[in-house]
């Protein structure tokens, strides 16, 4: 069973147990964030939850790697810009 969600205000289909990542892959997204330095693109590229290349923020929580969390319905996913630490800067 298919579900959406949304990511950077447009809508993504998912299928049940489909981690945001494949459905973002799945809907031809390759990229989501840029690097710190020299904003090269970047996705998923381990695949298993151990770079942060695919990190996104999920329903306001920054730093999920999307290639572990599930997609689910109604998600809120938007790219996540710099190192998502924004609410500890003095």
């Amino acid at each position: 069973m298919s579900f959406q969600f949304r990511f950077d205000g447009e809508t993504v289909r998912a299928e049940n147990g489909q981690t945001i990542g494949a459905a973002l892959i799945a809907a031809g997204r390759r990229s989501w964030r840029r690097t710190r330095v020299g904003g090269a693109p970047r996705g998923v590229f381990c695949g298993i939850g151990i770079c942060f290349d695919c990190l996104v923020v999920v329903n306001g929580r920054p730093n999920n790697r999307a290639c572990l969390v599930e997609a689910a319905p109604g998600d809120l996913v938007q790219t996540q810009e710099g190192a998502g630490h924004d609410d500890l800067a003095c």
